[in-house]
């Protein structure tokens, strides 16, 4: 347990504690051997714990339907968090890691066009696992942040909502290759699907699932928004139809607030 709340907030209350017991100690109330002990064990106890929430990376997952913007708010946000002197990791889903982009390739290729649903849903998580345990894990163990491309609401949107997967089955999946690990800030960047169709218009070559129906979309977006209501505290909906700066500027707060 950290006693004095964690992170710099918890260090502050430390020192707080430290001038008051310094001068207590050197009022001659106690001998300066037991307050040389006693800064010790307070070291141990609670300033170590204080700087490995300070030191403890943090995870920021940005998702949305075709066409909301993710990749230029995740160049934005990468920036910013950069010019804040943090080192970051950029990576995406399905992909990130040298196995996870042979997964990508076969989960949006579209010689690939008859996969069954269920497969779909195996390799995205097969292709999660790898993401987690070869590279968020330990950038978040060196202190790192790392800013992800979708993760696994998507997999509930696409494939439970797009797909009509059982989004229990999907929750299992969740609880196995994931546990308790979660991000810390969802960014849903919202929009109509009309809207972000017309954007992806101008791609010149569309994926598998970027080819999929308009309706498919809207299933998407429906269990995306449904998300956002269950997991309020982590997935924060962004309206994405706004400007580039209205939605940089709401990103930024929310990215302020951890």
């Amino acid at each position: 347990m950290d006693f004095f709340g964690g992170g710099a907030f918890g260090a502050a209350k430390f020192n707080q504690k430290i001038i008051l017991l310094s001068g207590i100690f050197r009022s001659g109330r106690m001998k300066r051997i037991w307050w040389n002990k006693l800064i010790i064990l307070f070291h141990r106890i609670f300033l170590s714990e204080s700087w490995a929430c300070m030191k403890k990376g943090k995870f920021i997952t940005i998702d949305g339907v075709e066409g909301a913007g993710k990749s230029t708010q995740i160049a934005v946000i990468c920036d910013y968090l950069h010019r804040k002197g943090i080192d970051v990791v950029k990576t995406r889903e399905p992909g990130g890691t040298d196995l996870g982009e042979k997964i990508r390739s076969l989960l949006l290729g579209l010689d690939n066009e008859g996969m069954h649903s269920d497969t779909e849903l195996l390799l995205m998580f097969s292709a999660r696992n790898e993401l987690i345990q070869n590279k968020i894990k330990p950038a978040l163990a060196e202190g790192k942040w790392v800013v992800s491309d979708r993760f696994t609401d998507a997999s509930f949107a696409y494939q439970g909502g797009g797909r009509l997967l059982n989004l229990d089955r999907i929750s299992e999946l969740e609880s196995w290759v994931q546990g308790k690990f979660q991000a810390d800030l969802t960014l849903l960047l919202d929009v109509g699907v009309d809207i972000g169709m017309t954007r992806i218009e101008s791609r010149k070559s569309k994926d598998r699932i970027e080819k999929e129906e308009r309706e498919f979309f809207e299933r998407v977006r429906s269990v995306f928004i449904d998300r956002s209501k269950l997991y309020p505290e982590r997935i924060k909906l962004i309206d994405a139809s706004q400007s580039i700066e209205q939605v940089q500027q709401q990103i930024q707060l929310f990215i302020e607030a951890l």
